[in-house]
């Protein structure tokens, strides 16, 4: 009998293979998953939709019926789902009062690929409205708060995500990333996120769903082994809205070779001018460190790219997509925008989005494909760029108030924790958090890493090389 320690002691392949060589169910996994919910939820807020009688239901007809598991390797495993994505037949409430006793009548496509996978959905994680800030406290929801200590915030919007994942109700779970939203609740959290590529990865099939290529979906694990093994279910094999970048046949593969020695800058200045934490600072100088140790060459630089202009020209991106978004169920619920429970924020961006036109959007894609090939001639001299994820460590619950009378504040506050995570999304490389140092009271803060346009496979062997050095705890135990 799998017992609920034994079951977080493991990572997702190794579950995977226990239950394929029948050492234990996967009844009795997914019932260990569920018990770890139903034990830490109350005190994190990470799940917001339990299907939980469905996944036992489904667990146990695999354990039947074992010609199931042949649907992929990690079949069988227990998994959530971000509730940005749908799943079929669950509410899909994408962290908003306005879709209150909304259920999805189709899967979304990574949703879809899961499924098809074999995976078993327990349920979705909690999720800022729309997915539209980088703390997880959305009113329809309430705080998603971090299991390394419930007064901080798990990060956004991955935040119910990682916050499930630090507290080993799974060791891997569904994230999407427009802006950082895999990489900074993973920082935050104590994990591993990688934004992949774009075009790698399966996406839905228009261009507003995928907000012009900068929003992608992966996955926040505990380790790097089990993420290339979730990158090998939602690959997808021709390309669809978005150049396909080269990619090994299976990235769980093609990450055990050494890296070999790469050209490493280091990223120390705050790109929007904002300060630094020491401890921000640290992060990155000690996993700079660590990578000469380990044979590369490192070199401070400045970062090729103004940000401002290019943030601001995704903003404009953004907030057309958002309008797009919501300004249709406003419609469909006879809703103006000032009488509707959107958020302030959301509303915000509605109103911005509505104002914009073509030629905005255009000028604002230019902007940004300039960048993306600045960085292109960046990346001929270096393999990956570190930099901090975030500008300050973890905030506190209620610091970064989305639905804030004050406006003025919130966006303020915004710029100065973040600043480098959402270029990248702009410029469609992958970029991955690392947690290589806690604070003194023992709060994770990741190290961001970030490599050329389809150069996955090469950040996956230095994390997996990285984690071999420096091994990190997989989760929190102090929940």
């Amino acid at each position: 009998m799998l017992t609920l320690s034994e079951y977080m002691d493991m990572d997702a392949v190794t579950l995977a293979r226990g239950i394929r060589s029948k050492e234990f169910s996967c009844a009795e996994v997914t019932a260990c998953a569920i018990q770890r919910a139903q034990n830490t939820n109350p005190a994190i807020n990470a799940i917001v939709t339990e299907n939980y009688d469905h996944a036992s239901e489904q667990a146990r007809r695999i354990d039947v019926d074992s010609s199931l598991l042949d649907k992929s390797q990690l079949a069988g495993l227990p998994f959530l789902i971000k509730d940005l994505s749908m799943v079929k037949g669950l509410r899909a409430g994408f962290g908003s009062r306005l879709f209150d006793h909304y259920i999805a009548h189709r899967s979304s496509n990574i949703v879809q690929k899961y499924l098809d996978a074999g995976l078993v959905i327990i349920g979705t994680t909690n999720t800022p409205e729309k997915g539209l800030t980088i703390t997880t406290e959305p009113l329809a929801n309430g705080a998603c708060r971090n299991p390394w200590n419930i007064e901080y915030s798990s990060g956004g919007s991955s935040g119910g995500a990682a916050a499930a994942v630090a507290a080993a109700v799974i060791p891997v779970a569904h994230a999407t990333d427009g802006g950082g939203s895999i990489r900074i609740p993973a920082s935050v959290c104590g994990l591993f996120g990688l934004k992949p590529s774009r075009g790698l990865t399966t996406i839905e099939n228009t261009l507003g769903e995928s907000w012009s290529g900068m929003s992608v979906g992966h996955v926040v694990s505990q380790t790097v082994g089990d993420s290339t093994a979730f990158l090998d279910l939602i690959r997808i094999d021709e390309p669809n809205l978005y150049a396909m970048p080269p990619s090994p046949r299976s990235f769980y593969e093609a990450i055990k070779p050494e890296p070999g020695q790469l050209r490493i800058a280091v990223q120390l200045a705050q790109p929007l001018d904002q300060p630094l934490d020491k401890d921000c600072i640290d992060a990155v100088q000690k996993a700079a460190q660590l990578c000469e140790s380990l044979g590369h060459s490192i070199e401070e630089v400045t970062h090729p790219v103004a940000y401002q202009p290019v943030v601001s020209a995704m903003a404009r991106i953004m907030n057309i997509h958002v309008y797009q978004a919501l300004n249709g169920r406003l419609e469909e619920l006879n809703l103006s925008l000032e009488d509707s429970p959107l958020e302030a924020s959301t509303r915000l961006m509605v109103k911005n989005g509505g104002k914009l036109s073509a030629t905005d959007y255009l000028a604002a894609r230019d902007l940004v494909k300039d960048a993306e090939r600045e960085m292109s001639r960046f990346h001929r001299n270096y393999d990956v760029i570190i930099s901090p994820v975030l500008s300050k460590t973890p905030a506190r619950i209620g610091w970064l108030d989305m639905n804030s009378d004050d406006m003025k504040q919130y966006t303020a506050r915004f710029k100065a924790y973040s600043g480098f995570t959402a270029l990248y999304n702009g410029t469609g490389q992958p970029s991955m958090s690392m947690p290589l140092h806690q604070t003194a009271d023992g709060l994770p803060v990741g190290v961001m890493f970030t490599g050329a346009w389809g150069a996955d496979a090469l950040l996956l062997r230095l994390a997996r090389q990285i984690e071999q050095a420096s091994p990190w705890p997989r989760y929190s135990n102090r929940l």
